[in-house]
Protein backbone atom coordinates (compact mmCIF):
# COMPACT_ATOMS: atom_id res chain seq x y z
CA UNK A 1 0.00 0.00 0.00
CA UNK A 2 0.95 3.62 -0.42
CA UNK A 3 0.81 6.10 2.44
CA UNK A 4 1.61 9.77 2.96
CA UNK A 5 3.90 9.56 5.99
CA UNK A 6 4.66 12.50 8.27
CA UNK A 7 8.33 11.80 9.01
CA UNK A 8 9.19 14.97 10.95
CA UNK A 9 8.01 18.53 11.59
CA UNK A 10 6.37 19.69 8.34
CA UNK A 11 7.82 16.75 6.39
CA UNK A 12 5.60 14.46 4.30
CA UNK A 13 6.74 11.60 2.06
CA UNK A 14 4.93 8.96 0.01
CA UNK A 15 6.01 5.51 1.24
CA UNK A 16 5.30 1.93 0.24
CA UNK A 17 4.20 -0.05 3.31
CA UNK A 18 2.85 -3.55 4.03
CA UNK A 19 -0.91 -3.97 4.07
CA UNK A 20 -2.20 -3.97 7.67
CA UNK A 21 -4.12 -7.06 8.76
CA UNK A 22 -7.28 -6.61 10.83
CA UNK A 23 -7.49 -8.32 14.21
CA UNK A 24 -10.68 -9.70 15.71
CA UNK A 25 -13.44 -7.09 15.60
CA UNK A 26 -11.52 -4.91 13.14
CA UNK A 27 -11.86 -4.09 9.46
CA UNK A 28 -9.40 -2.82 6.89
CA UNK A 29 -10.65 0.29 5.11
CA UNK A 30 -9.64 1.18 1.58
CA UNK A 31 -9.57 4.98 1.69
CA UNK A 32 -11.59 6.80 -0.96
CA UNK A 33 -11.17 10.40 0.20
CA UNK A 34 -9.71 12.29 3.14
CA UNK A 35 -10.08 15.90 4.18
CA UNK A 36 -7.11 18.01 5.22
CA UNK A 37 -7.92 19.61 8.58
CA UNK A 38 -6.21 22.35 10.59
CA UNK A 39 -5.69 19.76 13.32
CA UNK A 40 -3.57 17.81 10.83
CA UNK A 41 -1.21 20.78 10.64
CA UNK A 42 -0.89 20.79 14.43
CA UNK A 43 0.05 17.12 14.28
CA UNK A 44 2.46 17.63 11.37
CA UNK A 45 4.23 20.51 13.07
CA UNK A 46 4.58 18.83 16.46
CA UNK A 47 1.81 17.93 18.90
CA UNK A 48 1.79 16.18 22.27
CA UNK A 49 -0.46 13.57 20.61
CA UNK A 50 1.88 12.97 17.69
CA UNK A 51 4.86 10.66 17.28
CA UNK A 52 6.89 10.60 14.07
CA UNK A 53 6.59 8.78 11.75
CA UNK A 54 2.81 9.01 11.63
CA UNK A 55 0.00 8.63 9.11
CA UNK A 56 -2.62 11.30 9.68
CA UNK A 57 -6.15 11.68 8.35
CA UNK A 58 -9.24 11.57 10.58
CA UNK A 59 -11.74 12.97 8.02
CA UNK A 60 -11.97 9.87 5.88
CA UNK A 61 -14.42 7.95 3.74
CA UNK A 62 -13.88 4.58 2.13
CA UNK A 63 -14.98 1.01 1.59
CA UNK A 64 -14.56 -2.10 3.72
CA UNK A 65 -11.67 -3.98 2.12
CA UNK A 66 -11.17 -6.90 4.50
CA UNK A 67 -12.91 -8.14 7.65
CA UNK A 68 -11.14 -9.53 10.69
CA UNK A 69 -12.38 -12.51 12.73
CA UNK A 70 -15.85 -11.99 14.12
CA UNK A 71 -16.87 -9.38 11.53
CA UNK A 72 -19.62 -10.10 9.01
CA UNK A 73 -17.78 -10.83 5.73
CA UNK A 74 -20.73 -9.45 3.74
CA UNK A 75 -19.58 -5.97 4.79
CA UNK A 76 -16.75 -6.17 2.27
CA UNK A 77 -17.17 -3.52 -0.42
CA UNK A 78 -19.64 -1.39 1.53
CA UNK A 79 -19.22 2.40 1.53
CA UNK A 80 -18.63 3.74 5.00
CA UNK A 81 -17.49 6.41 7.42
CA UNK A 82 -16.89 5.98 11.12
CA UNK A 83 -16.12 7.22 14.60
CA UNK A 84 -12.34 7.36 15.10
CA UNK A 85 -11.95 6.51 18.80
CA UNK A 86 -10.80 2.88 19.10
CA UNK A 87 -11.80 0.53 21.88
CA UNK A 88 -8.15 -0.05 22.77
CA UNK A 89 -7.47 3.68 23.08
CA UNK A 90 -6.32 6.39 20.72
CA UNK A 91 -7.90 7.61 17.49
CA UNK A 92 -7.61 6.89 13.80
CA UNK A 93 -5.62 9.72 12.21
CA UNK A 94 -3.92 10.61 15.48
CA UNK A 95 -2.34 7.82 17.53
CA UNK A 96 -3.30 5.28 14.85
CA UNK A 97 -2.82 5.45 11.05
CA UNK A 98 -5.62 7.17 9.18
CA UNK A 99 -6.84 8.31 5.80
CA UNK A 100 -3.50 9.68 4.58
CA UNK A 101 -2.87 6.02 3.87
CA UNK A 102 -4.37 3.99 1.04
CA UNK A 103 -5.53 1.44 3.65
CA UNK A 104 -5.92 1.56 7.45
CA UNK A 105 -7.56 -0.37 10.28
CA UNK A 106 -10.49 0.58 12.48
CA UNK A 107 -13.02 -1.06 14.78
CA UNK A 108 -15.94 -2.65 12.96
CA UNK A 109 -18.29 -1.38 15.68
CA UNK A 110 -17.45 2.21 14.71
CA UNK A 111 -18.64 1.98 11.10
CA UNK A 112 -21.66 3.69 9.58
CA UNK A 113 -22.66 2.62 6.10
CA UNK A 114 -23.69 4.88 3.23
CA UNK A 115 -25.95 4.17 0.25
CA UNK A 116 -24.41 3.18 -3.06
CA UNK A 117 -23.59 6.22 -5.15
CA UNK A 118 -23.08 8.58 -2.22
CA UNK A 119 -20.22 10.99 -2.96
CA UNK A 120 -17.09 9.81 -1.18
CA UNK A 121 -15.67 13.36 -1.29
CA UNK A 122 -18.77 14.60 0.49
CA UNK A 123 -18.63 11.66 2.90
CA UNK A 124 -15.20 12.86 4.05
CA UNK A 125 -17.02 15.87 5.53
CA UNK A 126 -19.10 13.72 7.85
CA UNK A 127 -16.45 13.68 10.58
CA UNK A 128 -16.45 17.50 11.01
CA UNK A 129 -20.23 17.45 10.61
CA UNK A 130 -20.42 14.95 13.48
CA UNK A 131 -18.33 17.34 15.60
CA UNK A 132 -20.83 20.10 14.84
CA UNK A 133 -23.84 17.83 15.47
CA UNK A 134 -22.47 17.00 18.92
CA UNK A 135 -21.83 20.71 19.50
CA UNK A 136 -25.40 21.74 18.72
CA UNK A 137 -26.69 19.00 21.02
CA UNK A 138 -24.48 20.38 23.79
CA UNK A 139 -26.06 23.82 23.27
CA UNK A 140 -29.44 22.27 24.18
CA UNK A 141 -32.12 23.63 21.85
CA UNK A 142 -30.62 27.02 20.96
CA UNK A 143 -33.12 29.72 20.05
CA UNK A 144 -33.33 33.44 19.50
CA UNK A 145 -30.05 34.81 18.22
CA UNK A 146 -26.63 33.23 17.80
CA UNK A 147 -23.10 34.49 17.18
CA UNK A 148 -20.56 32.21 15.49
CA UNK A 149 -16.94 33.28 15.73
CA UNK A 150 -14.95 31.47 13.06
CA UNK A 151 -15.49 30.97 9.32
CA UNK A 152 -13.78 27.60 8.96
CA UNK A 153 -15.64 24.34 8.25
CA UNK A 154 -16.81 23.87 11.85
CA UNK A 155 -18.12 27.43 12.08
CA UNK A 156 -19.98 27.09 8.79
CA UNK A 157 -21.38 23.68 9.72
CA UNK A 158 -22.60 25.12 13.02
CA UNK A 159 -24.24 27.89 11.01
CA UNK A 160 -26.11 25.33 8.90
CA UNK A 161 -27.26 23.44 11.99
CA UNK A 162 -28.35 26.57 13.89
CA UNK A 163 -30.37 27.72 10.90
CA UNK A 164 -31.94 24.28 10.65
CA UNK A 165 -32.77 24.48 14.37
CA UNK A 166 -34.78 27.64 13.75
CA UNK A 167 -32.43 30.25 15.19
CA UNK A 168 -33.80 33.43 13.65
CA UNK A 169 -30.78 35.74 13.83
CA UNK A 170 -27.33 34.42 12.91
CA UNK A 171 -24.17 36.51 12.86
CA UNK A 172 -20.88 34.99 11.74
CA UNK A 173 -17.49 36.61 12.30
CA UNK A 174 -14.50 35.59 10.19
CA UNK A 175 -11.51 36.85 8.28
CA UNK A 176 -12.00 35.74 4.66
CA UNK A 177 -14.46 37.47 2.35
CA UNK A 178 -15.18 34.36 0.25
CA UNK A 179 -16.12 32.40 3.36
CA UNK A 180 -18.28 35.24 4.65
CA UNK A 181 -20.06 35.37 1.30
CA UNK A 182 -20.71 31.62 1.59
CA UNK A 183 -21.97 32.16 5.15
CA UNK A 184 -24.58 34.59 3.84
CA UNK A 185 -25.62 32.06 1.21
CA UNK A 186 -26.00 29.48 3.97
CA UNK A 187 -28.27 31.68 6.03
CA UNK A 188 -26.20 34.14 8.05
CA UNK A 189 -28.23 37.31 8.59
CA UNK A 190 -25.07 39.33 9.33
CA UNK A 191 -21.35 38.81 8.78
CA UNK A 192 -18.30 40.72 9.99
CA UNK A 193 -14.77 40.58 8.62
CA UNK A 194 -12.62 41.16 11.69
CA UNK A 195 -9.79 42.47 9.49
CA UNK A 196 -11.93 45.43 8.43
CA UNK A 197 -12.99 46.80 11.81
CA UNK A 198 -11.60 50.12 13.01
CA UNK A 199 -12.30 49.59 16.70
CA UNK A 200 -12.70 46.64 19.01
CA UNK A 201 -14.36 43.55 17.61
CA UNK A 202 -16.83 43.49 20.49
CA UNK A 203 -17.91 47.05 19.68
CA UNK A 204 -18.24 46.16 15.98
CA UNK A 205 -20.42 43.16 16.81
CA UNK A 206 -22.57 45.17 19.21
CA UNK A 207 -23.08 47.94 16.64
CA UNK A 208 -24.39 45.50 14.02
CA UNK A 209 -26.40 43.19 16.27
CA UNK A 210 -30.07 43.92 16.92
CA UNK A 211 -29.93 42.19 20.30
CA UNK A 212 -27.41 40.46 22.51
CA UNK A 213 -26.87 36.79 21.72
CA UNK A 214 -28.42 33.82 23.49
CA UNK A 215 -25.91 31.40 21.95
CA UNK A 216 -22.26 32.04 21.11
CA UNK A 217 -20.09 29.50 19.29
CA UNK A 218 -16.30 29.79 19.51
CA UNK A 219 -14.86 28.00 16.48
CA UNK A 220 -11.57 29.85 15.99
CA UNK A 221 -9.34 28.03 18.51
CA UNK A 222 -8.86 31.37 20.29
CA UNK A 223 -9.24 31.29 24.07
CA UNK A 224 -9.49 35.09 24.16
CA UNK A 225 -12.93 34.93 22.54
CA UNK A 226 -14.46 33.96 25.89
CA UNK A 227 -13.76 37.46 27.19
CA UNK A 228 -15.20 39.02 24.02
CA UNK A 229 -18.30 36.85 24.32
CA UNK A 230 -19.15 38.21 27.75
CA UNK A 231 -19.50 41.68 26.20
CA UNK A 232 -22.11 40.69 23.61
CA UNK A 233 -23.96 37.85 25.39
CA UNK A 234 -27.52 38.14 26.67
CA UNK A 235 -28.47 37.21 30.22
CA UNK A 236 -28.41 33.43 30.52
CA UNK A 237 -26.46 32.97 27.28
CA UNK A 238 -24.70 29.71 26.50
CA UNK A 239 -21.15 29.88 25.13
CA UNK A 240 -19.84 26.83 23.27
CA UNK A 241 -16.14 26.02 22.90
CA UNK A 242 -15.71 23.69 19.91
CA UNK A 243 -12.13 24.33 18.81
CA UNK A 244 -8.79 22.87 19.88
CA UNK A 245 -7.05 24.69 22.72
CA UNK A 246 -3.90 22.72 23.48
CA UNK A 247 -1.56 24.84 25.58
CA UNK A 248 -3.96 27.79 25.75
CA UNK A 249 -5.46 29.44 28.80
CA UNK A 250 -7.37 32.62 29.56
CA UNK A 251 -8.62 34.63 32.48
CA UNK A 252 -12.15 35.96 32.25
CA UNK A 253 -14.42 38.09 34.45
CA UNK A 254 -16.06 35.54 36.73
CA UNK A 255 -18.34 38.17 38.24
CA UNK A 256 -19.85 38.78 34.79
CA UNK A 257 -20.59 35.07 34.53
CA UNK A 258 -22.22 35.13 37.95
CA UNK A 259 -24.35 38.24 37.48
CA UNK A 260 -25.48 37.37 33.95
CA UNK A 261 -25.78 33.63 34.62
CA UNK A 262 -23.75 32.68 31.57
CA UNK A 263 -23.01 29.03 30.78
CA UNK A 264 -19.63 27.99 29.37
CA UNK A 265 -20.00 24.68 27.52
CA UNK A 266 -17.32 22.51 25.92
CA UNK A 267 -17.92 20.00 23.14
CA UNK A 268 -15.15 17.54 22.34
CA UNK A 269 -15.10 15.51 19.10
CA UNK A 270 -18.09 13.53 17.86
CA UNK A 271 -19.17 10.85 20.35
CA UNK A 272 -22.84 9.83 20.05
CA UNK A 273 -23.37 12.13 17.04
CA UNK A 274 -22.78 9.72 14.16
CA UNK A 275 -26.25 8.24 13.60
CA UNK A 276 -27.84 11.69 13.32
CA UNK A 277 -24.93 12.93 11.21
CA UNK A 278 -25.30 10.13 8.67
CA UNK A 279 -29.08 10.59 8.61
CA UNK A 280 -28.72 14.33 7.86
CA UNK A 281 -26.16 13.65 5.12
CA UNK A 282 -28.08 10.86 3.41
CA UNK A 283 -31.32 12.88 3.55
CA UNK A 284 -29.50 15.85 1.97
CA UNK A 285 -30.78 18.16 4.70
CA UNK A 286 -27.60 20.27 4.73
CA UNK A 287 -25.58 21.61 1.76
CA UNK A 288 -22.27 20.33 3.12
CA UNK A 289 -20.72 19.85 -0.34
CA UNK A 290 -20.44 23.65 -0.60
CA UNK A 291 -17.51 23.47 1.82
CA UNK A 292 -15.30 21.57 -0.65
CA UNK A 293 -13.17 24.04 -2.60
CA UNK A 294 -10.28 21.87 -3.85
CA UNK A 295 -9.67 18.23 -4.76
CA UNK A 296 -6.30 16.59 -5.42
CA UNK A 297 -5.29 13.02 -6.27
CA UNK A 298 -3.38 11.65 -3.26
CA UNK A 299 -0.19 11.50 -5.32
CA UNK A 300 -0.30 15.32 -5.46
CA UNK A 301 -0.30 15.58 -1.67
CA UNK A 302 2.40 18.29 -1.57
CA UNK A 303 0.22 20.62 -3.64
CA UNK A 304 -2.83 19.69 -1.58
CA UNK A 305 -1.11 20.47 1.73
CA UNK A 306 0.31 23.75 0.43
CA UNK A 307 -3.12 24.78 -0.86
CA UNK A 308 -4.78 23.96 2.46
CA UNK A 309 -2.12 25.86 4.40
CA UNK A 310 -1.59 28.92 2.23
CA UNK A 311 -4.40 29.48 -0.29
CA UNK A 312 -6.91 31.89 1.25
CA UNK A 313 -9.57 30.66 -1.15
CA UNK A 314 -9.32 27.14 0.29
CA UNK A 315 -11.97 25.96 2.72
CA UNK A 316 -11.86 22.16 2.68
CA UNK A 317 -9.24 20.42 0.55
CA UNK A 318 -9.87 16.77 -0.26
CA UNK A 319 -7.25 14.10 -1.00
CA UNK A 320 -8.68 11.52 -3.41
CA UNK A 321 -7.18 8.03 -3.14
CA UNK A 322 -9.75 6.82 -5.64
CA UNK A 323 -8.01 8.97 -8.27
CA UNK A 324 -4.53 7.58 -7.54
Amino acid sequence: MKAIVNTGPGQLEMHELPLPEPAAGQVRIRTAACGICATDFEMMDGSSRGKYPQILGHEWSGTVDHCGPGVDPSWRGKLCVGENVLRGGGEVGFEHPGGYGEFFLTDAANLHFLPDGFSMDEAALLEPLAVAVRGIARLRNPSGSALIIGDGPIGLLMLMLLKRAGVRSLMLVGGRDARLQLARQLGATDTINYHMGKGSLAAEIASQAKDKFMAIVEATRSAEVVTLATQVAAHGARMLLIGSYEGKSITFPMQDFLHHEFELIASNASADAWPETVRLAVARELPIAKLITHRFPAIEFHSAIQTARDDRSALRVILQWSKL
